[in-house]
């Protein structure tokens, strides 16, 4: 398999558990466990990007930094459909 593939494979399948950490963070998504997959895998690549486009590190390595950075991107994703929603 394309590394690069792979990758967004695995992002997405951290963004999923990441939907559900980022809602601790800023509360529960409309819609359930959908809101949960939709604001994980749409934070997980938010984080990803803005973890890359900045340089930062969070220097966990590996399957915890794919988490934090996927966490932090879906609470961002949430709060922006809070502001949007509400």
């Amino acid at each position: 398999m394309d590394p690069q593939i792979q990758r967004l494979v695995v992002t997405a399948i951290f963004g999923i558990l990441a939907g559900w950490l980022g809602s601790f963070v800023v509360g529960s998504p409309r819609g359930g466990l959908i809101g949960y997959l939709i604001a994980g895998v749409l934070g997980s690549f938010v984080g990803s990007y803005l973890f890359q486009a900045m340089g930062w590190r969070t220097g966990l390595g590996g399957f915890l930094d794919n988490i934090v950075q996927a966490a932090i991107g879906a609470a961002i994703v949430l709060l922006v459909a809070k502001i949007f929603l509400a």
